[in-house]
């Protein structure tokens, strides 16, 4: 009778072992080549916008539109920017090499930002005393080199 009782729980390690009975392992489908995807992929994006060279008169045009619609209160400078047709980098760009020609002196155009003002005219005076100081050290230089008879 101990052998009809042990048959019940062999059954029942047997359904459990059927059931915990690892499974081979699922394919995946192969992976696509990245060669094939590429030409897809470039099809499929809006054409990239064509490069143009502006010449220095439609730049400056280009300027000063997006100046007088921010000054009008028109937009903000990136509305303004977007609507001259240009990208921000560009319009900086451009900003940037344009500054050389429209500045004026530059102690005129330092005038109007204090903290800079400021700072130049201490660097100025900085200047003058290194200057005056050198003067002084190569006269005392002078005179002791005479004093000692090295001259």
């Amino acid at each position: 009778m101990a052998d009809e009782s042990n048959t019940g729980l062999n059954s029942a390690v047997e359904t459990n072992a059927e059931v915990k009975t690892p499974t081979g392992k699922k394919q995946k489908s192969p992976r696509r080549q990245k060669a094939a995807a590429e030409p897809a992929r470039t099809q499929s994006k809006a054409p990239a916008a064509k490069s143009r060279r502006y010449g220095e008169q439609e730049k400056a045009e280009k300027l000063k539109l997006i100046e007088t619609q921010v000054n009008e209160g028109k937009g903000t400078l990136k509305d303004a920017i977007k609507s001259a047709g240009i990208s921000e980098q560009t319009y900086y760009q451009w900003k940037r090499t344009a500054k050389p020609a429209e500045q004026k002196p530059e102690k005129a155009v330092l005038a109007g930002d204090d903290e800079l003002a400021d700072f130049v005219r201490l660097e100025e005076e900085n200047q003058r005393l290194r200057k005056l100081l050198a003067e002084k050290l190569r006269a005392e230089n002078a005179e002791l080199r005479k004093r000692l008879g090295l001259d």
